[in-house]
């Protein structure tokens, strides 16, 4: 079979339907797994990519970068807190420069027991045109400030803003990562395989996305919550039929303004109620349990 015929558009992973064999249960023989990214971001100032609210502010621009440090000032605190209450464990998408700028930010997300995910040094940078020489250093530097400071490397990586070179994946499998937050591909996780190894895709949602459909298209506090308990709800019916995995992703100066996290707390509150059949964990803790289910014979999922 030519490259043509057996995938037209990429050969970066095998396709494979939902309908084929499940992977392993998650612990307790619970099916649906959820876990909360919450991005926590560093911005220079006039320098590099933002995310903005207001457009188009002359320089210096003063208003968006309040609006943005207004998260890692306020709304951070206030989201680890919803989600403490909520039971679910924080997943933090790290810019490593908050070691530096925010450093009480940080204790209060390792006190309460958040997984530090590589998201590269500033929100500001992007892969996008780094050569493959220059994009490994990078990955590998955040991965030796999360390590000096957490006293444990980093074993997930999201990029900022979602970029890839040619070379990310094979280079993350490189500096030591094992799993990726980046793509919505299945319901499941994913082995994608590498010239340096395997990565394992976790899904993360591109459109339960406070960035994405909040600030991209515009949808409103309570849209946003009732997207996440539609999503919920559905997935937790069809978890009975495999074990799935479901993800949000919140940014602190997105879903940290008030009036947001009102709406969210409750699409939290509606998430925990149903914590007697759902496993609300870490990347970590999927990944490792796989891991664990291929060792005594079991399948990725």
């Amino acid at each position: 079979m030519t490259h043509d015929e057996k995938s037209p558009g990429h050969s970066v992973w095998e396709y494979q339907p939902i309908t084929a064999a499940p992977g392993p249960d998650w612990p307790d023989g619970r099916r649906l797994a959820v876990y909360v990214a919450l991005g926590l971001e560093e911005y220079r100032f006039g320098a590099g990519r933002t995310e903005d609210i207001v457009p188009e502010v002359s320089a210096p621009d003063l208003v968006n970068t309040s609006w943005r440090d207004y998260g890692n000032r306020v709304g951070a605190f206030r989201l680890l807190e919803r989600l403490d209450r909520a039971g679910i464990p924080p997943t933090v998408l790290l810019n490593t420069a908050l070691y530096d700028t925010a450093p009480e930010l940080l204790e209060t997300a390792r006190r309460l027991g958040a997984e530090f995910v590589g998201h590269g040094i500033s929100n500001s940078d992007s892969l996008e045109g780094m050569s493959a020489a220059g994009e490994a250093d990078y990955l590998a530097a955040v991965a030796a400030r999360i390590a000096a400071e957490e006293g444990t490397a980093p074993g997930g990586w999201s990029s900022p803003w979602l970029t890839h070179t040619t070379s990310t994946l094979d280079n993350l499998v490189a500096a030591g990562y094992r799993y990726l937050l980046d793509l919505r591909l299945d319901d499941r996780p994913v082995p994608i395989a590498t010239v340096s190894g395997s990565i394992l895709a976790l899904p993360y949602a591109l459109e339960v996305n406070d960035s994405t459909t909040v600030v991209g298209r515009g949808a409103s506090a309570g849209e946003f919550a009732d997207m996440i308990v539609d999503e919920f709800d559905e997935l937790l019916e069809r978890s009975e039929e495999q074990p799935l995995v479901m993800s949000v992703v919140l940014h602190s100066f997105i879903s940290g303004a008030p009036f947001r996290l009102r709406a969210l707390d409750r699409a939290l509150r509606h998430l925990s109620a149903h914590r007697d059949r759902v496993w609300f964990t870490q990347p970590r803790a999927i990944a490792a349990h796989l891991r664990a289910a291929q060792r005594v014979g079991g399948g990725v999922a």
